[in-house]
Order: C-alpha cells, then structure tokens, then sequence
C-alpha cells in the first residue's frame, strides 16, 4: 500500500473529480476507464478480465480486501477519507475505488458461443435499469447479454454500482446491424423470444412448449418496450400474465422472472 495525503498527487489523476460530467473518465470522451465502488464491487473487478491500473480508499477497507489484493500487483493509494473526497469530489461511503482499462470487446458470436440463454436489449438507455438486469442475469444463470441499439453503456460508473460487479462478469457485446444481427443466434440454434405485454402472446409459463432448446430473450426499454421492428423480427412473442389493471413491469424485473423461468428446467 503507498499512503498519500497529497490531493494533487499526480498519481491520483484517475480518480479526480468523478462528480465532473465533462471530466469522468468513463463517460464518452474520457479515458475510457471502468471505476469500481467499495468492496464487493473492487473485489469482483480484481477477479476479472479487466486490467485495473490502481486503487484508492481508506486503509480500512483495503484490509478488507486483503486476499484479493495479494493476488495481483497495481498500486493501492490509501489515504484519509477526506484526502479522498477532496480527490473524487464527493464523500464516498463504501471507502474504496478500484479504476481499470477496457478490454478488447468481446464479438456478439463470443459471448453467445457457449451460452443456453442470452439476453437481447433494445433501447435499454437507463443505467440503473440496466446494472440491474445484468446482476439479474447473473444471479439467474443468463449466459451473456447483447446490445441493440438505444442501449446506454454497461461500464458506465452507476451501471457498474447497481449491478454489484457483475456487468464485469457476465460477457456481453454490441449487436451493430439492427434487427439483421438476430440471424446469427439462430445460426447459433437460438430461438428469438420477444417478451411483450400483448395478450395474442405466449404465456410466459408456455414457452419452453415453443423454444425447448437455446433461447435469446429480447427486452425493450421501460415504457415503450420493444419497437414493431424488433417485434416483427422475433421467432415468438411471450408475455408474463398479470392481474387486470397492471400492463407491464420494470423491465429488470421483467428480465428475472423471465430468465427464472427460462433457466427453471435446469434446476
């Protein structure tokens, strides 16, 4: 561990003025960087793909972080928390941060190349909407997730935080031609799911009936949900049946009770 008290410590640059729109370094234009939060989040990237180039915090919790830390070699800054706020630009609670590079993407064929169920996301633009669905994906056993277009940035610090970590576990990647990339997954024995609130829709319960085998669940944003385009372009629509008066759920939550439900046989 290096103790600094510096708030000008060049070597800090990576964490400074996080709460500056124009200067993050995740945000477009930035250093393209991926920024980690607290313990559990820090621990997870250190367990990843992603080179962490160093990390920040008080001494606490980098006792915390010990085993993890022993297993790889970057330099952890540690300083007080107010040296640290005076750095980030606000107080941080979880004490520590962890910053690291992009890796190469991945291709949409990787990630779907060994998974059984793989989400598909058009216009999914909130970042907390889609930390969630990623840490749900996770949890249920989703083996990676697609990007479609209107889609915000996985690596984005909040994404990151709402999803726990696990945006840097589960593999995902752009599918750039638009609905015309949904026919790699079939090439891939996929069959396309588009889940919609539709009442001429296959119950939600039922769709193992039509799609026994590999399947790529397609979700939309919160609201509007899936354009006539990515409709039209689906095997099959399904729906979750709900009381009269509610028409839809957000759509993380949507997303984990479809992939309970798709991942169930194998429980």
């Amino acid at each position: 561990m290096i103790f600094t008290e510096d708030r000008d410590d060049p070597r800090l640059d990576d964490f400074r003025d996080l709460s500056t729109a124009d200067r993050r370094p995740d945000r477009p234009g930035g250093k393209g960087l991926v920024i980690a939060e607290g313990t559990v989040v820090v621990g997870r990237m250190l367990e990843s793909r992603y080179p962490v180039r160093a990390l920040l915090g008080v001494e606490r919790r980098f006792r915390e972080l010990d085993n993890a830390l022993a297993r790889v070699d970057v330099p952890a800054y540690v300083s007080s928390a107010e040296t640290m706020a005076e750095v980030v630009g606000f107080h941080l609670n979880r004490g520590v941060l962890a910053v690291a590079d992009r890796p190469a993407p991945l291709t949409a064929a990787e990630v779907v190349g060994g998974a059984g169920v793989v989400a598909v996301l058009e216009g999914v633009g909130d970042h907390e909407n889609l930390g969630a669905l990623f840490r749900n994906a996770a949890a249920l056993g989703v083996g990676g997730v697609l990007l479609g277009p209107g889609c915000s940035d996985p690596l984005y610090r909040r994404s990151v935080r709402v999803s726990m970590g696990h945006v840097l576990r589960v593999p995902f990647a752009s599918l750039d031609e638009w609905p015309g990339g949904l026919d790699l997954l079939r090439e891939k024995g996929f069959r396309v799911a588009a889940l919609t609130p539709r009442a001429d829709s296959v119950p939600l319960r039922a769709v193992r009936e039509h799609a026994p085998g590999k399947v790529a669940l397609m979700l939309g944003a919160e609201g509007p949900g899936l354009s006539e385009e990515a409709l039209s372009a689906a095997d099959l629509a399904v729906r979750i049946p709900m009381v009269p008066g509610v028409d839809s759920l957000n759509v993380a939550t949507a997303a984990a009770v479809a992939f309970y439900e798709l991942q169930g046989a194998d429980r």
